[in-house]
């Protein structure tokens, strides 16, 4: 067997741009995509939460549902993440305490609703919010990273264009 050595010339251009291409999809596009797809979600949650609120005080779990980035998971692992709950989830009054039924108030009894007592059976919406449209999120989030890949190699191939 014979050795042969060979040399590629303009590869480092090459990789420079595979790379601006793989972090400019990965964290703006996938970011993006994965905001859209969360979003159906978190629409979900506000419907099903509209049909589990109570009309007769000013507290609405629906007002409270939010979408939020995951920076956490980010700087820890590098994955894209977005959480969707409800604000002052965890928020109880003290004992003794009246309990706040002005609009936008804390509303921690979501969490009675969605996984119920003992005495009450339970009436899930977050859970029911994904599980049930799972197929409609899957495909958001793939139409919209699909565009975002276009998007990059259009700049790519402008950039090469430039370039030349």
């Amino acid at each position: 067997m014979a050795d042969v050595e060979f040399s590629i010339i303009g590869l480092d251009s090459l990789l420079g741009k595979l790379e601006a291409i793989s972090y400019d999809v990965k964290r703006k596009g996938g970011r993006s995509a994965l905001r859209k797809a969360a979003q159906v979600v978190a629409n979900n949650a506000k419907e099903g939460a509209r049909r589990v609120d109570d009309a007769q005080t000013g507290r609405s779990i629906a007002d409270n549902i939010a979408l939020r980035w995951n920076g956490r998971l980010f700087k820890r692992t590098g994955d894209l993440g977005f959480r969707i709950g409800v604000l002052h989830g965890a928020v109880l009054p003290k004992q003794g305490d009246a309990v706040d039924t002005t609009q936008n108030a804390p509303t921690p009894h979501w969490r009675l609703l969605e996984f119920g007592t003992e005495k009450m059976r339970a009436d899930p919406f977050m859970r029911s919010a994904l599980a049930d449209h799972i197929g409609e999120v899957t495909s958001t989030f793939v139409t919209e990273y699909e565009k975002a890949i276009d998007r990059a190699i259009k700049r790519a191939q402008k950039k090469a264009a430039q370039g030349v």
